[in-house]
């Protein structure tokens, strides 16, 4: 090597200078590739096809031409990359089921929503679109900025005037760097009204502005499931979509079923979907389908699944939403140039900047309007001095020898411009006559009015919006059709419900926290004093504390005694045998330590006109509406704000109408209405239900309905029916009425509950021993008694909790198998005597005034 050489060798760090090209190279393609800006919408390759075919006259209203020009033109002047990428964005731009609003009007094969690709450029033929014409509206009025091109021989737009708000309307989608975006399309009338409202209130909300703008709109329609996703991309920037075809079910005659697919999620490939229902089938994993035929044709898409008699067309409809593209999900993330610098905006942001950028056209416009009518009117000025001195003029003029000469004198004796003097020179000899000069003041006084109106606008910022609310509004009034992309309320996604039967279960926790589901059948009713059967497997200090049936569908509320509430749907809940201990439910629920469940409320729908009412170890009540735990995170959310150490005790789910009943452990009860109680948020703590005693608490809380009885269970087993008009009506706070006479032989009340007479009874022993008797059966008494023997007990054990189920129609062989087996090993055993206790003493009445 050379000292020439060698001189112009440099030593640098390998990873510095990978550091330094690759971030160099980051940003390239962040800001002059992959990522729109936020004004026109456009990246860099879009803008430079739409101005290389308005630069060629390539208009809306002139005939086709050659992509493969339009294709020459850009890689030659503007786009220094391969043919086949500016080929393959225009063929977007001209693809109906891409482009909400295409962009550019092909001419021949542009290719299919089956994926088929278009023909070579050297067939296809191209122009603008009309709505592509209102993007470059005014460009050569000196609206935007040009910057040099990759050589600096040509000059290329910075950004276009985008009379409408395309990067909303047409959406994007880019990967650059460490960063990506994903913008679905609007529709347009909704976008622009959307602007409108911005120009007029600045201050509006993202919430009010989705009242307008309700959610995407895609050029395959399709329907969108919930506005969770949509509510958060447009408040953050960031979400994600569910979006399903259009199926409808079709009943023939002969009683078979065809599902009828007319519209698909955006971007899906149609021959690629069949092609995947055709897998499912084939390999078994989709039942019940014996034809399908794609019969889609230039009227429009149809997809037909032909479904066997014997099959259920909803729930194979649902398996195909599933296992293929029928529903997809839309992964939205709105990422765009603003001034340069990559950012996530919201939508009220993506609206602002355009409205932004409108302001900054109009008034350029404006300005270049201005100085064009302000240099016209210059001239006229000239012409009319010219006029009125018009044989002084001619003189002057014959009398010079050159035109410089006649220039100069003009100039210096009518005080006249340089350009003024120079129209008058090339003023033609037909401007002489009256009718021309008439002509000439006409327009200048039509000058000086615009002139007037033009300077008016740039003083008054109103006015410009006034100007861009009314060409919005004209761009609405021609390109809006009608939304094509239908939102549905109340399915934020499908979930695996739609593919489980409905059944009644029953669900069982335990006190140490084991929780499972079990059939409703796996209970069976037995005599009121029996021993009861083995309800299901626990440790030695375990035993079940809550038991309920529901619906598996349900949607299972839990509030734990630190006052949260946590959520399961029924079928989450795995469903084991009767003696299996159940799993651990903070294997289910985020319970933090030292956290019990002590209420469960399924729950089918949550309306705003029902009401949960709350009930604390320390007599604090409070109620809520139920619609304000309709979405409860994973964690958890706060249903009370506890304090005192208290406790919640007990939930009751409401129609806000109901009277209220609520026990102590000492034998007292009170009876108000549910309305005392005003409605609360969810995190307020509550007002006095009951005035409790030394050592009391309460141990139940129900709501009274028409014909039920209040049911009594003590922890030694005794029990009774009281009829609900027994407990009168009292102000909320007060002590109550006596509600059981509590002695050493029956123990405290271990619970309170409303029943009837078509309903069971279960209890639960603390060693895990449940029987389950009719209510009917058990003897209905006074307020002042201790009740009847309701279940035999060994010496240490008692009652741990009580259930009300609805009573069992069909008996199972194996449960009364079961039972049988359980009766025959007992015969042995001394008989156990059921006791009545039909005569206790009554006391004068019991009562306690209330005290608020």
């Amino acid at each position: 090597m050379s000292e020439a050489d060698q001189s112009r060798v440099k030593e640098i760090n390998i990873s510095s200078e990978m550091r330094t090209s690759f971030m160099d190279y980051a940003m390239s393609v962040i800001v002059s590739r992959a990522l729109p800006d936020v004004r026109d919408g456009l990246k860099p390759v879009h803008r430079r096809i739409l101005y290389a075919m308005n630069d060629l006259g390539m208009t809306a209203d002139k005939a086709y031409k050659k992509s493969a020009r339009i294709v020459g033109e850009v890689i030659g002047k503007y786009h220094p990359h391969g043919d086949s990428a500016v080929y393959e964005t225009m063929v977007r731009m001209a693809q109906d089921f891409n482009y909400r609003h295409m962009l550019v009007d092909g001419h021949g094969n542009f290719g299919s929503v089956d994926g088929d690709a278009a023909a070579a450029m050297r067939y296809t033929e191209a122009r603008m679109s009309k709505i592509a014409m209102e993007i470059v509206r005014d460009i050569n009025k000196d609206t935007i900025d040009y910057k040099d091109n990759y050589d600096g021989s040509e000059k290329e737009p910075v950004v276009m005037p985008s009379r409408f708000p395309n990067l909303l309307v047409n959406g994007t989608s880019g990967i650059a760097v460490g960063m990506a975006t994903n913008i679905p399309p609007h529709h347009l009338g909704e976008v622009i009204d959307g602007v409108l409202e911005l120009s007029k209130n600045p201050d509006i909300s993202i919430p009010e502005l989705m009242e307008i703008i309700p959610g995407p709109d895609f050029p395959t329609a399709g329907e969108i499931l919930g506005r969770e996703g949509i509510r958060k991309a447009y408040q953050t920037g960031r979400g994600s979509i569910i979006i399903r075809a259009k199926a409808e079910i079709e009943e023939q005659a002969n009683g078979k079923s065809f599902i009828i697919v007319s519209e698909i999620p955006y971007q899906v490939n149609k021959a690629r979907l069949v092609e995947k229902i055709a897998e499912l089938v084939r390999d078994k994993k989709v039942d019940g389908i014996t034809d399908l035929r794609d019969e889609s044709d230039r009227n429009g898409m149809r997809i037909v699944i032909e479904v066997r008699r014997d099959a259920n067309a909803n729930v194979l409809l649902n398996n195909l939403y599933k296992h293929t593209a029928l529903q997809t999900s839309f992964g939205i993330n709105m990422l765009a140039l603003v001034d340069g610098q990559p950012k996530v905006l919201n939508l009220k942001e993506c609206l602002h900047y355009y409205l932004k950028h409108q302001q900054v056209i109009i008034r350029r416009r404006t300005e270049f309007e201005l100085r064009k009518a302000e240099a016209r009117a210059h001239i006229l000025e000239g012409l009319r001095i010219a006029l009125d001195h018009l044989d002084e003029v001619i003189a002057l003029i014959r009398g010079s020898r050159t035109t410089e000469i006649a220039r100069e004198g003009l100039m210096e004796r009518f005080g006249l411009s340089f350009e003024q003097a120079q129209a008058i020179l090339e003023m033609r000899l037909q401007r002489l006559t009256g009718l021309e000069r008439d002509k000439i003041e006409n327009e200048y006084n039509e000058l000086v009015a615009l002139i007037t109106e033009l300077r008016a606008i740039l003083a008054d910022e109103e006015k410009i919006l006034e100007i861009i609310r009314e060409e919005l509004t004209e761009v609405k009034e021609r390109f809006a059709d009608e939304r094509r992309t239908n939102i549905t309320v109340g399915f934020d996604m499908i979930e695996d419900e739609d593919l489980i039967p409905r059944t009644n279960v029953v669900i069982t926790l335990t006190n140490n926290g084991y929780i499972k589901r079990l059939p409703i059948s796996t209970y069976r009713s037995q005599r009121r004093g029996g021993r009861g059967i083995q309800g299901m497997g626990t440790g030695d200090e375990d035993f079940v504390e809550h038991l309920f049936t529901t619906n598996s569908h349900n949607t299972i509320l839990f509030f734990t005694n630190k006052g949260k509430v946590y959520r399961l749907k029924g079928y989450e809940i795995p469903e084991m045998s009767r003696t299996a201990k159940g799993i651990p439910i903070i294997n289910m629920l985020q319970v933090e330590r030292g956290e019990t469940i002590s209420a469960v409320i399924p729950v089918e729908e949550f309306e705003d006109d029902w009401y949960l009412n709350f009930m604390t170890r320390h007599g604090i009540t409070k109620r809520s509406p139920l619609s304000q735990f309709a979405n409860i995170r994973k964690g958890g959310l706060f249903a009370i704000t506890l304090r005192d150490e208290d406790e919640l005790m007990g939930v009751k789910l409401t129609d806000g109408k109901k009277d209220i009943i609520v026990g102590t452990s000492k034998g007292m009860a009170i009876r108000y209405k549910e309305d005392d109680v005003r409605s609360m948020g969810r995190t307020a703590a509550g007002v006095k239900a009951v005035t409790l005693g030394e050592d009391d608490y309460v141990v139940g809380m129900e709501a009274l309905d028409e014909g039920h009885d209040v049911l009594i269970v003590t922890e030694k087993g005794y029990g009774k029916r009281t009829p609900m008009e027994e407990y009168r009506l009292q102000s909320r706070g007060g002590k109550g009425i006596k509600t059981s006479n509590i002695t050493e032989r029956n123990g405290d009340i271990i619970a309170l509950k409303t029943v009837t007479s078509d309903q069971d009874l279960m209890i639960i022993t603390a060693d895990g021993i449940l029987i389950r008797m009719n209510v009917e059966g058990i003897s209905s008494m006074g307020r002042n008694t201790q009740g009847v023997k309701l279940i035999s007990m060994q010496e240490g054990n008692h009652v741990a909790t009580v259930a009300v189920v609805d009573k069992e129609e069909e008996m199972d062989e194996a449960i009364d198998e079961a039972i049988e087996e359980t009766m025959e090993t007992d015969a042995d055993e001394p008989e156990v005597k059921v006791e009545t206790n039909e005569t206790e003493v009554h006391d004068e009445d019991g009562d306690t005034d209330p005290e608020e």
